[in-house]
């Protein structure tokens, strides 16, 4: 009965966690900043869009193969006495994490955009973000850079 209620307590602290740290997924969105990004000087250079393809952003978190883990690990040691115990932890572990891999990258996956621009400068470039802003080929653009990270939005 020990184990039991041990499994129960470990599976809603997994599950906690799991909604915990949801909240730290990046965004790739050109409206949601980082306070480390904040109060930053960026870049700025103008242009023009020239296409725009639709795109999927997966996520590339490891959450969910850790949480499937876990709690595939539980389960699992739930089958069996002693050493089978131990042989269905092992295995509901590792079906567990790559179950929870594969459902992570969907449930975190937005609809994106990549963008080509060709800026003032001659230059062409291409950014992808979330699809959370309108464009139009021949619309005017600023892309913003601040380190590694550049984004799109309309010049007005």
């Amino acid at each position: 009965m020990f184990s039991l209620t041990c499994s129960r307590l470990l599976l809603i602290s997994a599950m906690g966690t799991a909604v915990l740290l949801s909240g730290c997924a990046s965004d790739r969105s050109a409206r949601i900043y980082s306070p480390s990004e904040a109060l930053n000087e960026a870049r700025v250079r103008s242009g023009t869009v020239e296409s725009i393809r639709a795109v999927r952003i997966q996520s590339d978190s490891e959450l969910g193969q850790l949480i499937g883990a876990v709690i595939g690990g539980i389960a699992g040691s739930n089958v069996g006495k002693g050493s089978g115990s131990s042989v269905g932890a092992v295995i509901g572990a590792t079906v567990g994490g790559a179950a929870g891999g594969a459902i992570g990258k969907d449930v975190n996956a937005k609809e994106g955009m990549e963008l080509v621009l060709r800026m003032e400068s001659g230059e062409v470039i291409a950014v992808v973000q979330e699809a959370d802003i309108a464009f139009v080929p021949g619309q005017k653009i600023r892309v913003i850079t601040r380190g590694r990270v550049s984004r799109v939005v309309p010049a007005n």
